[in-house]
């Protein structure tokens, strides 16, 4: 009997062990997540008494710095490195920018250069007029050259041993109106402006313009001829900014009418353009073309002064020679560039440019073009070139360009 009770024991205890086993199993598993998340409550918690908002370092913040003052406009006083005409040497001014609402601005820029070049302006910028549709530009101004270069009409007559310096003055009111019907690829473009040019003696090492030439044996010399500008275009544009850009392209043709008040100096120019920017390995390297076409043609019996033929040489377009080095009633451009992203505000790129004056348009594509190559870096923004190095050398010797803008 004994024996029988103790084996029953036995039994009962061999069931109720697992069970109790189970349970306290159970138990602490329930009890695991509770654990866990309460852990992990506590680290948050303690995590929210340390948050701060993202402190850049040194040289970041002093980046950031250097971008709003130069690239976005950020404050009211700005630098200004635009000279008066191309050719004039380093250029210093500044400007004072007023908001007149969230997106006009009225700007007073001037500048100058050590070689007496000067310029001042007022700029009134509405650039969502038409439900965002148009950009309207107000410009007056007044500018000064002293010693713009002249060697001659033409690409093989002329050296750059023959050069001659003429100045000029020129006040000047104009409007534009950008017209995007889409708001964005397509675009009209249109304007006018009134301008007189007084043309002069020259400054500078080279002779006077008057002493080489006379009235009789270049045309336009000591003219003063008060234009009135009209232009017509349209163009496609995919471009994020023209100021600076990697990927797309801009193509377009303008018409230009320079109406003289004398019937004397008159004439018509038409231009064509294209620019392509090529991304490669997600924008780290772009491959940059350009291509522009102008050809000028007079009005009935009146001439084109040589100050305002079309022109090649300087730091947008063949930088390896002297601003205007070639003169003539047409002129054709092609550049090429490969520009590397070294990092969010530095591009460094090698170029090549190529180009041709000529009287005949005919002869642009079947006579010899000068050319040259070079390499630089560009200080950028996302819509702006506010500096550009360059040396560039073509057959006529070295130049070093510096330029508050890309060179397309």
């Amino acid at each position: 009997m004994f024996s029988i009770n103790r084996m029953r024991c036995l039994v009962a205890a061999m069931l109720i062990a697992p069970c109790a086993l189970s349970s306290r199993a159970a138990a602490q598993d329930a009890s695991a997540p509770a654990s866990r998340a309460a852990e992990i409550e506590r680290a948050q918690a303690q995590k929210a008494t340390q948050l701060h908002p993202f402190e850049p370092g040194k040289v970041e913040a002093v980046l950031d710095n250097v971008e709003k003052t130069f690239l976005t406009g950020g404050i009211h006083l700005h630098p200004f490195f635009d000279s008066a005409y191309a050719g004039g040497g380093s250029t210093l001014g500044a400007g004072s920018s007023t908001w007149g609402s969230s997106y006009n601005i009225l700007d007073l820029p001037g500048s100058f250069t050590f070689s007496g070049y000067k310029r001042i302006e007022a700029a009134f910028l509405a650039p969502r007029v038409l439900d965002r549709r148009g950009t309207l530009t107000l410009l007056g101004g007044w500018r000064e050259a002293t010693q713009v270069g002249f060697y001659g009409i033409g690409m093989e007559s002329t050296s750059v041993d023959n050069r001659a310096n003429y100045g000029f003055q020129q006040p000047y009111g104009a409007a534009t109106f950008d017209l995007w019907p889409t708001r964005k690829l397509f675009v009209v473009r249109s304007g006018a402006e009134i301008s007189e040019w007084k043309q002069g003696a020259g400054r500078g090492e080279a002779p006077s313009i008057e002493e080489v030439y006379s009235a009789q044996t270049l045309q336009g010399l000591g003219s003063s001829p008060t234009y009135f500008h009209t232009h017509a275009g349209a163009g496609i544009d995919s471009r994020a900014a023209a100021g600076y850009a990697r990927r797309g392209g801009a193509y377009s043709v303008t018409f230009h009418d320079f109406h003289d008040n004398d019937s004397t100096w008159g004439f018509r120019r038409t231009d064509y353009e294209a620019i392509q920017h090529v991304p490669i390995l997600r924008d780290a390297w772009v491959l940059s073309l350009h291509g522009r076409l102008e050809l000028a043609n007079a009005a009935h019996d009146q001439t084109v002064p040589f100050f305002m033929l079309p022109a090649l040489g300087g730091g947008s377009s063949l930088r390896g020679f002297s601003s205007w080095r070639f003169r003539d009633m047409n002129s054709l451009l092609l550049q090429a560039e490969w520009r590397v992203l070294a990092n969010r505000f530095l591009d460094l790129g090698l170029f090549y440019d190529a180009g041709r004056v000529s009287a005949v348009r005919s002869d642009l594509a079947s006579g010899p073009m000068k050319s040259d190559y070079g390499a630089g870096v560009r200080l950028h923004g996302a819509l702006a070139t506010p500096l550009r190095i360059e040396f560039a050398k073509s057959n006529e010797g070295l130049a070093l360009v510096f330029s508050s803008k890309a060179a397309f």
